[in-house]
């Protein structure tokens, strides 16, 4: 996901800053920690300016979660992995991509919305609704890229496509984790790696005619 570091948020609209601040702060600390005074502190506003657009921390979370969506949809659909001709190439395109946002201090690369989903899945569904629809929803997303490289090598797909764009969620946000426990980014990049190495394996990609 995009790595938008803690910093203020831009002047702008009450509800967008506190959206901003909960990215940034939730990331960091994780959604049970983080309070609402540190929202408001962090947006610059005041807690009657986070309840006249959120009625509780609930609330503010499942929005979070869809300004989330929005905002890394946007970035992916911008990302260079899209240009290449073949499909095959633009999915391992993808994963390197994926590997090279994994950089710097944890809570820059990782997700809110893997975040928050461990934190509260059993407890607001609401919250873990809507990060499970921003989680399948980036997965829908290279699901056609998948199906195409299977065709043009004749491989039958019988629900095996949306099965692997699900699986490279897997390993993603299982890397996040595996860095966090052991405090280093590099733990999460050995996952993107091996993601690469399985697809190539998947698809019969010979390493020296690997896809750059």
């Amino acid at each position: 996901m995009p790595r938008p570091s803690i910093k203020s948020p831009e002047r702008g609209d009450a509800r967008s800053r506190l959206l901003a601040a909960a990215r940034d702060i939730i990331r960091l600390k994780g959604y049970h920690a983080t309070t609402i005074d540190d929202l408001c502190r962090a947006a610059e506003v005041t807690k009657g300016a986070f309840f006249h657009h959120f009625g509780s921390k609930e609330e503010l979370g499942v929005a979070a979660a869809d300004f989330w969506s929005e905002e890394s949809g946007a970035f992916f659909a911008q990302a260079p992995y899209h240009a290449p001709a073949d499909p095959l190439d633009r999915i391992l395109a993808y994963v390197a991509f994926r590997r090279s946002l994994i950089e710097g201090e944890l809570f820059r690369f990782t997700c809110l919305v893997g975040t928050m989903v461990e934190e509260v899945y059993a407890e607001c569904p609401a919250i873990r609704d809507a990060c499970a629809a921003s989680i399948f929803g980036h997965a829908a997303t290279l699901t056609a890229d998948i199906r195409a490289a299977m065709e043009v090598r004749g491989m039958a797909d019988n629900g095996a496509a949306e099965s692997l764009a699900r699986h490279t969620q897997t390993v993603i946000q299982g890397a996040f984790v595996l860095a966090k426990a052991g405090n280093d980014p590099a733990l999460a990049r050995e996952g993107l790696d091996h993601l690469d190495r399985y697809v190539r394996l998947l698809f019969n990609v010979p390493p020296s005619e690997s896809p750059q």
